[in-house]
């Protein structure tokens, strides 16, 4: 990439989030207007923000990327119900079992400090 390319993608980024910017300053600056006027000036900045970045070099590589995600996302096998429910089980099996584990120790930690090694037992 030549530098006069590069030049023109960081002036095409810049008016991209001025875009954006014009975008949510609109929604300020009406805030006498309806409600749907102010959230159409957000999204007419934010659409004319992608349609100016989708035409730089970073942009393409990002949103070549963002299409690849999804690609991989859709290939995840998610859970059953059943599994779902068995693993949601273990977890909280070990949770109760760690608690009885932790409360014990705990006593048995007090038991010995408090009772055999400074002698003072509750009465």
């Amino acid at each position: 990439m030549s530098k006069a390319e590069e030049m023109a993608d960081k002036i095409k980024f810049a008016l991209a989030l001025l875009l954006l910017a014009a975008g949510v300053a609109g929604f300020y600056l009406l805030a006498e207007q309806a409600m749907i006027l102010r959230v159409l000036a957000v999204l007419a900045g934010v659409g004319l923000c992608t349609a100016v970045a989708w035409q730089t070099s970073p942009g393409q590589q990002f949103f070549g990327f963002a299409k690849e995600a999804t690609v991989e996302a859709k290939k995840v096998v998610w859970p059953t119900r059943k599994e779902t429910l068995q693993a949601t089980g273990l977890v909280f099996a070990f949770v109760v079992l760690m608690a009885v584990f932790l409360w014990l120790t705990d006593k048995s930690l007090e038991w010995v400090l408090y009772d055999l090694i400074l002698g003072w037992s509750k009465s």
